[in-house]
């Protein structure tokens, strides 16, 4: 189980660096009429490992084959035979495992006992690891006794061969390319844990959790035989509770391994964000206390009888009970985590980060006030503050609902959303919220109580951002460049615009115009490779291209190609086609997106954005690739790729 969780938090970086470093040829041999070999060969990329099937369980995933034979029509002879493997010791595992390099194979012999069947079907599951990084697949292989391999019951005809040589680059200067993931843009995933951190300290601080803290940490230390037992329960009590939120992640690095593009479509999906937004409303209203959420009442009282066990394991599920009883209240907040999370790059990764934090803030009291018990006078009592608490997360539960509703406005190109729009809504929303605070108006089942002076406070700092709000709505100028990332991006808008470029500037939307504007005016190529619902390739946009010492860049040494990964425009019916990756398996391209998310991957080997290329039009590269940066970082790397351009001549051949 270590072993498997380990390889979780190790393939999460790999983002597509390698598209497969382990692509299979299978083939049948017939032996007789009733005997066949099945084929296996695996090619390996460079420094890549492929791991035995008899490698130390201690370490490495062996490779496994598995055949579905009872009652299939055939039998199997014996177990799958390997070439020769290495053993060695392994840097990544620190420890001796066997493995291949370069190149492997296996087979199996077969015993074939219904001679009217034609197809037999093989699963491989097996991981591959280099010095750094792992990656783990299942290949399901369908094998054709006439002697033809079935990789997939779509068709990859010619006209699909051709359209995705179409999409490959003959690139130079690929040296550029090496380390690319290095040489992004850096998000601190301390960020994200400390992102996490805030959202836990939020739902520490409501109702259904905060009068916990004195009632558990006082169960712990007076029903312990002695007072180190008693802290030694506490602060299992807090690892446990961490542990928990952490585990709730785990399940979406199942998805990202096995497409790198599917978090970005589910991010993108307009049905989904749609849900997304009736989802926070729903949360949003609850906080305001018109209904109480809750899990079935069920699970709460197994976890409650099952903590009655002593030891840790009784201690786990006294965790357990909590997560549970407490969802009413924690679940709006990791509703708002998940959401964020998958809709970002890397985003299992980041929902592990967001909940590492906020198990940690949610855990961390219980551990402290066991170490110091004293301290437990000094905590206020619960009352009406922690009502107060709850009701404006709910505000801000409406405001963040509305971000999705904008994606998906934006995604499908309804026009009902515009910036002009969203922000004059979320500036309701905050007057509105200026208003409770003040106390002119109220909830269902809240007690009028007298305002206290941080309650007002915090009533100012609200009116402050309304005003905010309203100011930058009505200025000519992007006055809001705070919460870039949020509201649509300036150019989709209900004023009069040039285009629907950012900032004004003249970019193309298909990498074959752009091409021709590139040669046709002899200047280098930017790739933007975006989105419509990136929250960081607007920040860029707003707070990067322009900075007035890049945007000049941008507006006369390039031609921008901005390139919509999540565009869900369909193609023309000509233009669609079926891709094959080279596990056989095929994915069938029917969208502007798709089109450039896989013309991303193919040539650059990963599947997040932003990420932009500096390029001749005949596929000279000029730097290495970026991602997300800052304002010095990026306008160096326009410097210096500027620096690299080719002499004219050269740079005009093509």
């Amino acid at each position: 189980m270590i072993n498997f969780i380990l390889f979780f938090l190790l393939g999460t970086t790999l983002n597509a660096q390698v598209e497969e470093p382990v692509t299979w040829e299978t083939r049948v041999e017939f032996l007789s009429e009733n005997r066949i070999i099945l084929h296996f060969d695996a090619s390996i990329e460079e420094k890549w490992h492929l791991y035995s099937q008899f490698s130390d369980n201690g370490g490495a995933l062996p490779t496994e084959f598995i055949f579905n034979s009872k009652n299939k029509g055939y039998n199997l002879i014996g177990g799958v035979k390997e070439s020769e493997s290495i053993t060695s010791y392994d840097n990544l595992f620190q420890m001796d495992l066997t493995f291949f390099n370069e190149m492997a194979s296996f087979n199996q012999e077969i015993e074939i006992v219904d001679p009217n069947l034609t197809i037999i079907n093989a699963e491989i599951n097996y991981q591959a690891c280099d010095d750094k990084l792992c990656i783990f697949r299942t290949e399901n292989i369908l094998f054709s006794l006439n002697g033809k391999n079935i990789q997939s019951s779509k068709e990859v005809n010619e006209n699909s061969k051709r359209l995705t040589r179409a999409l490959k680059l003959e690139l130079s200067q690929k040296d550029y390319l090496i380390n690319t993931t290095q040489k992004k843009g850096k998000i601190s995933y301390l960020n994200l844990f400390f992102l996490g951190f805030i959202g836990g300290l939020l739902a520490l601080l409501t109702p259904c959790v905060f009068p916990m803290i004195p009632l558990t940490v006082s169960y712990f230390l007076k029903k312990a035989t002695s007072r180190s037992k008693g802290v030694f329960n506490a602060l299992t009590y807090s690892l446990f509770i961490i542990l928990i939120y952490v585990l709730f992640s785990l399940p979406f690095h199942f998805l990202d391994f096995l497409n790198p593009e599917i978090l970005n479509t589910l991010a993108t999906n307009v049905t989904l964000n749609l849900i997304f937004f009736g989802i926070f409303v729903f949360f949003a209203f609850s906080f305001f206390g018109y209904y109480d959420l809750a899990l079935p009442s069920k699970w709460g009282n197994r976890a409650d009888e099952a903590s009655s066990i002593s030891g840790v394991v009784g201690v786990f599920f006294m965790a357990l009970t909590l997560a549970i009883v407490s969802f009413s209240c924690t679940g709006p907040i990791l509703g708002s985590l998940l959401a964020s999370s998958i809709t970002a790059n890397d985003g299992a990764t980041q929902l592990t980060m967001g909940m590492l934090g906020f198990g940690f803030a949610l855990g961390l009291p219980f551990g402290l006030f066991a170490l110091f018990p004293n301290v437990l006078k000094a905590i206020p009592k619960s009352g009406g503050w922690l009502t107060t608490l709850k009701v404006v997360l709910g505000f801000l539960e409406l405001a963040l609902a509305l971000k999705f509703l904008s994606n998906a406005d934006l995604v499908a190109h309804w026009g009902l959303l515009k910036r002009e729009t969203f922000i004059a809504i979320w500036m309701i929303i905050s007057f509105a919220l200026t208003l409770y605070l003040f106390g002119i108006i109220h909830f269902k089942n809240e007690s009028k109580n007298s305002i206290s002076r941080t309650r007002l406070g915090f009533g100012f700092l609200s009116s402050f951002f309304t005003l905010f709000l309203l100011f930058g709505l009505f200025s000519k100028e992007n006055k809001l460049k705070i919460l870039s990332g949020f509201p649509p991006p300036e150019f989709y808008s209900l004023r009069e615009k040039e285009n629907d470029c950012p900032l004004g500037l003249d970019c193309y939307k298909d990498y074959e115009s752009g091409l021709t504007a590139a040669i046709n005016q002899n200047k280098p190529i930017l790739l933007d490779f975006t989105g419509w619902a990136c929250v960081n390739c607007r920040k860029m946009e707003e707070n990067v291209w322009s900075d007035p010492d890049v945007y000049p860049l941008l507006r006369d040494q390039y031609i921008i190609i901005s390139l919509y990964v999540d565009d869900r425009k369909e193609l023309d019916q000509v233009d669609q086609f079926n891709f094959q990756y080279p596990n056989g398996r095929v994915k069938t391209i029917n969208t502007v997106g798709k089109k450039w998310s896989t013309f991303q991957t193919i040539n650059f080997k990963t599947a997040s954005q932003p990420f932009y290329v500096q390029m001749t039009a005949n596929g000279e590269l000029l730097n290495f690739p970026i991602q997300y940066s800052n304002t010095s970082e990026f306008k160096s790397w326009l410097d210096k790729g500027l620096d690299n351009l080719p002499s004219k001549a050269t740079f005009l051949t093509f």
